[in-house]
């Protein structure tokens, strides 16, 4: 089969390798689309948790092509989605519902051979079945999955203001969930006039182009979904007294904070940081099915897997009309 490699940082190529033969409690799933994530554009940069050469992508959707002989949830033809993060089950974090922490954890595409390739073997416990979902929609499920605890972390109530700094797919969909969760007021503030105008017609949010334009000690509670601790140190004059603040983009490995410490203080901050998911994907799939979460306009680009070095240059560059670019391993549109 073909599959994307990232042999080492700064390095990807694509490339003939053996399709993966499934155990006997794995699925091969056939990848119909797979996204390109901040955190792939990381493990390029060498400045995130990996392991090289890596086949990345770890949100990604498909077909089961085969199953193990102990399988019994999915059957080949099922169309899937797949949680990425694969924990051991039996360490203090996992016995404590804390899998994003295993002291073994693996995920697809960081650790484990990922989904910028025609196919793929996961554990039965990473699919879920999606029905007549779209692959694009399919895609999300891993990238909403984390939303979706991010939002959990910071305790929204009915009818609260919210910033998110970030205009970008993932802001995107912190601001959908967060509306669900009962927000009146939603704005998104980001540099980049097209997301911004995005962002207004998709979500109906405020938008605002400059930081500084915003009010101060407003917010009850502030998103920073671009991982720049300059951003992230600016959201503690913006959140009210007793409000909350998510840090849920990921920063440069080496990046610090420099924070107020006598402000945090004195305003009674919550600062909240999330780290990928609790095994939301259940939620995921049902909001996606649904249609309370809308995911399809989002995607920017779909790209042949032979032109993945062009798909990690349109998200790491910053381009005005980029927003997200899925990789079709299995087809050859651009």
């Amino acid at each position: 089969m073909r599959a994307a490699v990232i042999e080492k940082p700064g390095v990807i190529t694509v490339m003939d390798v053996a399709i993966p033969e499934p155990g006997p409690k794995e699925v091969l799933i056939r990848i119909a689309a797979s996204g390109i994530c901040g955190t792939d554009i990381h493990i390029f940069n060498g400045d995130y948790l990996g392991t090289y050469p890596i086949i990345p992508g770890h949100e990604f959707s498909g077909i089961v092509a085969s199953a193990g002989s102990e399988v019994t949830r999915v059957k080949p033809g099922d169309r899937v989605a797949v949680e990425p993060n694969i924990s051991c089950g039996i360490c203090d974090a996992c016995l404590g519902n804390r899998q994003n922490f295993c002291r073994d954890r693996k995920a697809l595409g960081v650790d484990l051979p990922g989904g910028m390739a025609e196919f793929t073997a996961v554990p039965e416990s990473a699919v879920f079945p999606i029905g007549d979902l779209s692959f694009r929609a399919g895609a999300f499920a891993e990238p909403l999955s984390c939303v979706i605890h991010g939002a959990e972390q910071i305790g929204l109530r009915l009818g609260d203001r919210i910033l998110i700094i970030g205009a970008g797919p993932v802001g995107i969909l912190l601001a959908q969930v967060m509306r669900l969760m009962g927000a009146s007021e939603i704005t998104q503030a980001d540099r980049n006039e097209f997301r911004l105008d995005f962002a207004k017609q998709l979500n109906g949010s405020v938008a605002c182009a400059l930081l500084e334009d915003l009010p101060e000690d407003f917010f009850d509670a502030a998103a920073d979904a671009t991982g720049s601790p300059r951003v992230m140190e600016r959201t503690v004059t913006l959140v009210r007294e007793g409000g909350s603040i998510l840090l849920f983009g990921v920063p440069p490995k080496e990046a610090s904070l420099s924070l107020p410490a006598f402000t945090l203080f004195r305003k009674g901050i919550t600062l909240k940081a999330t780290y990928t998911s609790v095994r939301n994907s259940v939620q995921a799939v049902r909001l996606l099915g649904s249609k309370a979460v809308t995911v399809e306009p989002l995607v920017s680009h779909e790209l042949p897997l032979e032109e993945i070095a062009h798909g990690f240059a349109l998200v790491s560059g910053g381009l005005e009309q980029v927003m997200k670019v899925h990789v079709l391993p299995g087809s050859t549109r651009g």
